[in-house]
């Protein structure tokens, strides 16, 4: 503590009467890093466990066959049933 006239300076250490270790910037730090691994883990557990016949081209895939999207609608995914003989290609013979 300094006494210039009527002034008195403190310290920053003195006046907060402690110390400063920084360890709201470790709190966050590890927070951070624990909450990462906690969603990487229930992402990964989550694909895992999940059955390989769901999601993407398979919902697609049974949508068509019970009849609810036109196959011809769905990019990627062809149509059950074979197509029929008589259809030809526009202009072809």
């Amino acid at each position: 503590m300094e006494t210039r006239g009527e002034e008195i300076h403190v310290d920053k250490t003195d006046a907060r009467a402690g110390a400063t270790p920084n360890v709201v910037r470790y709190v966050l730090l590890i927070s951070l890093v624990l909450a990462v691994v906690a969603m990487s883990a229930i992402w990964i557990f989550g694909a895992v466990k999940a059955p390989d016949d769901t999601g993407g081209p398979a919902d697609t895939r049974e949508a068509v066959q019970r009849g609810e999207v036109d196959p011809q609608e769905q990019p990627g995914v062809q149509s059950p049933e074979p197509p029929r003989s008589g259809n030809t290609a526009p202009g072809g013979s």
